[in-house]
């Protein structure tokens, strides 16, 4: 099993939602070809997912879900209503992905991003790296335990 960090902004999906949905496709669309590449190759079903809430006022980690399905294409892609419509990806030939995340259980608190950077045995992870700024990360499995103690 592998560990990941998948960041939205409350105004576009938060874990609530994910808890009253228990399981969806993940709703923040990837529009970069690293995440893309990580979530098409290196995601599986049954890997565990901390949801990190961003750009809001209590930045970090709200709660856990799971990886619920494998890879299939995005299909806000091929909406030329959506914002994340590509008119240059095809359904023969789809350039974005998506998976579809379960719901597992909040947090009894948000851990947050200043928490996480306080703290030393967390050093290293991507999400801390200055300049980072991709919305799936992985975590390694030590991180993500020292992560769950903190709460």
């Amino acid at each position: 099993m592998a560990y990941w960090l998948m960041k939205s902004e409350p105004d576009v999906y938060t874990i609530d939602e994910l808890e009253e949905s228990g399981r969806d496709i993940w709703r923040k669309p990837i529009r970069n070809y690293q995440v893309r590449n990580m979530l098409r190759d290196d995601m599986k079903v049954g890997d565990e997912i901390f949801f990190y809430r961003s750009n809001c006022k209590e930045i970090g980690i709200s709660g856990i879900a799971k990886v619920a399905s494998g890879p299939y294409p995005d299909p806000t892609q091929f909406d030329n209503k959506s914002h994340y419509f590509d008119e240059k990806s095809s359904k023969d030939n789809p350039r974005w992905i998506s998976v579809d995340v379960e719901f597992v259980r909040k947090l009894s608190r948000t851990i947050t991003l200043a928490e996480i950077r306080a703290e030393k045995s967390l050093e290293g992870m991507i999400l801390t790296r200055k300049g980072n700024r991709l919305s799936v990360t992985p975590v390694n499995e030590k991180h993500w335990h020292k992560i769950l103690s903190l709460e």
